[in-house]
């Protein structure tokens, strides 16, 4: 009985080692690989470590959506849609992990960036090749050669996230709404941006409070399963429209704004949330989110709450979003007691836990 048993777990070993190594020879042999991937709040996490800054990420910092026309003109055939791939050829020298794709997201671009051993060998490849496959969702394509890289960069119709293989050194990519990929979406935006500065103080812009906010609670959501777009996470500045324009086209299930407060007398403290009341689900909306808001960033940072505002014409990111909306003030940073809390690493990391906590419960409701 005993000897049975051992022959037939020993076939079923064999048999399972043989369709694992079926399946390896098989990808090895048609060379299909998942190409490497990053969001555009990574991109830009990445640039400002290293000091670079890209085509896009430069037009947003003078606060203009940017556009994939700084460059060479991409050939995009349009006559050979018989496939759901949108294919990129990549030149013959280069390998899988030479190639990247750069989902920018917030200016509805897919960057492919390409990184070949020989630059002078591989200048002239899209000057001769062109883009094919099903091109609907691509509006236009152009390419830089820059000193160490090629990145071609296609402007789309939408916000999408994609699924990409490599195979015979062609990069084919699917386009999927974020929504069939994604069950939980939401969309986080600090407040402010380039010459927008919000409040300032002698030491402190509240440009850069809200970035920071924003930065330490990516960290922490970075580590569910909710997907979260950024609207900036450099000192950009998208215009109101462009930032609301995320939310729909992603179909986020809220958007959280980040601001600091300020007012003509320096005794005014507290946190307050702002909701949109122009638009009104029944269930869990925009006043449900905002109370939920407050509550949570108070009770993280142990500090008063001034109550809830109705959105006013001048608040256009909350005021005229289509999904539950509303903006937390996490201080007043004319007042001196909270423009030095406002300035502590631990003080952040408390506001951002207060956030993380609503976006957590909400998904409880």
């Amino acid at each position: 009985m005993q000897n049975d048993l051992m022959k037939k777990t020993t076939v079923l070993c064999s048999l399972f080692v043989a369709a694992a190594m079926g399946v390896m020879l098989w990808f090895c042999t048609n060379k299909i690989v998942v190409v490497a991937d990053v969001a555009q709040d990574e991109v830009v996490q990445a640039a400002e470590s290293s000091g670079a800054k890209g085509a896009a990420g430069s037009a947003a910092q003078d606060g203009e959506q940017p556009s994939a026309e700084d460059g060479n003109r991409i050939d995009i055939e349009r006559d050979s849609e018989n496939t759901n791939y949108f294919c990129v050829p990549i030149p013959p020298s280069v390998r899988v992990e030479n190639v990247t794709i750069e989902n920018h997201y917030m200016d509805r671009q897919l960057w492919v960036s390409i990184e070949p051993e020989k630059m002078q060998d591989e200048e002239a490849f899209y000057e001769q090749n062109g883009v094919y496959g099903n091109c609907e969702k691509v509006v236009d394509g152009h390419f830089e050669v820059e000193r160490k890289r090629i990145c071609l960069q296609f402007q789309l119709t939408d916000v999408y996230e994609y699924r990409s293989i490599f195979e015979d050194n062609t990069l084919y990519i699917e386009f999927v709404p974020p929504r069939e990929v994604y069950e939980k979406i939401v969309v986080i935006d600090p407040a402010y941006g380039r010459e927008d500065t919000g409040a300032v103080t002698e030491s402190v812009a509240s440009k850069d409070i809200t970035l920071n906010v924003a930065k330490a609670l990516k960290e922490k959501l970075d580590k569910t399963d909710i997907k979260v777009y950024y609207t900036r996470m450099d000192d950009s500045n998208p215009e109101a429209e462009r930032r609301v324009g995320l939310a729909e086209a992603a179909r986020a299930d809220m958007l959280i704004r980040i601001e600091v407060n300020s007012a003509e007398s320096s005794k005014q403290y507290g946190t307050e949330a702002v909701y949109n009341s122009r638009f009104f689900i029944p269930g869990f909306g925009s006043v449900e989110l905002a109370d939920l808001l407050e509550r949570e960033v108070v009770t993280a940072i142990s500090g008063k709450a001034n109550g809830l505002i109705e959105a006013s014409a001048e608040d256009t990111v909350i005021s005229e979003a289509t999904v539950p909306a509303a903006a937390i003030k996490v201080g007043y940073l004319t007042n001196g007691q909270e423009s030095i809390l406002l300035q502590r690493e631990d003080y952040i990391q408390r506001i951002a836990e207060g956030i993380y906590q609503t976006i957590l419960k909400a998904y409880e409701e």
